[in-house]
């Protein structure tokens, strides 16, 4: 089905690359995240449309692609569209693994599949002089394959690893393992002895090229992916995901590379790049280090992820408690979290934040960069809503206004408020800026019950006398709380 000639294709291919770079570009702002993940799909149609139309396949082979492609489809247009918003952390850990696993595999067929010589290459055999250097005989002009095994190794080791490590974090995400760090007993020892046979084993297959070698490499690589995951708590899972994205963005290049494939090679810089940039901003606004998130847990510093219900006495309040307070504010900020998702509540807080804006109170919603299960949740999460994006304030920015504001409302958050990030030197968040909901006039807390954040740590502030905790599912707080203003 060569219909493109290589000219066109490579047009084709560089066209798709600008398409992704424009995506990225768009979805740096939520006024333009829509624009930006259209024209990433796109670009990956029209990147899937030059291959299809530029490639000679043998016998049956673009049949087994089309049918495969269908196959995906049917599987994955239905996940998409029916995935919620609380579920959307594990369908992006699995999106990341299949592209690393898709990575490792096309590092395995290019080594199983034969090395055809450039055109117009003669092989012969000459006997040398004993005196003669093997270099004045060696042509300069063809290329050593070694760097190609390099880069194809690397594709094999990095995407093994990101697909193992993404399995994992999406089978602690979706409940079905326990998110508490797992450590293995003498866990650094065997994860050392893990590196070290993956490298020892990579190395191997770049000297002899040995497929066989290379599906052991995968083995181990994917094991130590499982290794690397295990020991992290469920609260820095969200910060492994972008890793493990970053991961799979490498092994992408590098296959590229190898194959001379412009479009994977930008398209896996690209997605590398932003992993690493979004997984060093995640871990700032943790204020935790990457290495400590990945190995705290070997030290005994990792986030627990209690679900411990604290007995403590809370001063509790009801919905026209909330109602009249709010009604008499001048400043209100809304913290959400996890909750506020669990709860799909986004269309009922924004219905009462309207309803107070109507009344002349001044009310924005505080976001911090780590809410919910991945960044820019709340962001998403408000945006179905139809929330303005400029009351949408980040963390940094509403802090300052905090001790001016008579009244912080913190739907179904927790860790993102518990001042223990400050006082607290034990706290596994220690260290992590927060809102400081603790410097406003009064704290309003909407929660299910006493359980803590994902932390596992119990947070001070819901028992200090400017506090008032309503208690119950959110979405049917905050309607009887937008009822209860409507009379006040």
């Amino acid at each position: 089905m060569n219909v493109l000639g290589a000219p066109a294709a490579e047009i084709g291919y560089l066209v798709a690359a600008v398409l992704l770079i424009l995506s990225l570009k768009g979805l740096s702002a939520p006024s333009t995240a829509r624009r930006g993940n259209a024209l990433g799909a796109l670009g990956a149609l029209l990147a899937v449309l030059v291959v299809l139309t530029s490639t000679d396949f043998a016998g049956a082979n673009l049949t087994i692609v089309l049918v495969t492609m269908a196959v995906g489809a049917v599987v994955a247009v239905p996940a998409a569209r029916r995935v919620k918003i609380t579920a959307m952390p594990q369908l992006v850990a699995l999106l990341n693994g299949v592209g690393g696993g898709a990575a490792a595999l096309i590092g395995i067929v290019e080594l199983a599949l034969p090395t055809p010589l450039p055109e117009g290459t003669y092989l012969w055999v000459e006997i040398l002089p004993e005196d003669a250097a093997l270099t004045d005989y060696i042509d300069p002009s063809i290329p050593s394959p070694v760097p190609a095994l390099v880069a194809i190794v690397l594709g094999i080791a990095v995407g093994a690893i990101s697909f193992a490590g993404s399995v994992v974090t999406f089978l602690k995400l979706q409940g079905w393992m326990t998110a508490r760090p797992l450590v293995l007993p003498g866990a650094p020892v065997i994860m050392g002895i893990a590196v070290l046979t993956t490298v020892a084993t990579g190395w191997a297959v770049v000297v002899g090229g040995s497929v066989s070698l290379a599906v052991w490499l995968l083995v181990i690589a994917a094991f130590l992916g499982v290794l690397l995951v295990l020991p992290v708590g469920g609260a820095d899972v969200p910060i492994v995901i972008s890793l493990l994205n970053a991961f799979t963005g490498l092994a992408v290049a590098a296959t590229g590379w190898a194959l001379g494939n412009v479009l994977l090679l930008v398209a896996g810089a690209l997605v590398g790049a932003s992993g690493t940039i979004l997984t060093l901003a995640m871990a700032k606004g943790m204020g935790r280090p990457v290495v400590g998130i990945l190995f705290g847990a070997l030290r005994g510093s990792s986030t627990a992820g209690s679900t411990q219900a604290s007995d403590r006495p809370v001063r509790s309040a009801t919905a026209g408690d909330v109602a009249v307070t709010l009604a008499y504010a001048r400043r209100v900020v809304v913290v959400p979290g996890y909750g506020l998702a669990v709860a799909q509540a986004q269309h009922t807080v924004a219905e009462l934040v309207e309803a107070l804006r109507a009344r002349g109170v001044d009310v924005v919603y505080g976001i911090h960069p780590v809410a919910g299960r991945m960044p820019g949740h709340m962001n998403v999460l408000l945006a179905e809503a139809n929330v303005p994006y400029d009351l949408l304030v980040e963390a940094s920015d509403v802090n300052p206004t905090m001790p001016a504001t008579d009244v912080v409302v913190v739907v179904g958050a927790n860790d993102v408020v518990n001042p223990a990030a400050r006082t607290d030197p034990t706290a596994p968040i220690y260290g992590m800026p927060i809102i400081d909901a603790d410097a406003a006039g009064q704290v309003i807390f909407l929660k299910r019950s006493m359980r803590p954040g994902f932390a596992g740590i119990e947070n001070a502030l819901l028992f200090a006398a400017k506090t008032q905790v309503l208690f119950g599912d959110a979405k049917a707080s905050l309607a009887e709380v937008l009822a209860a203003l409507k009379t006040a």
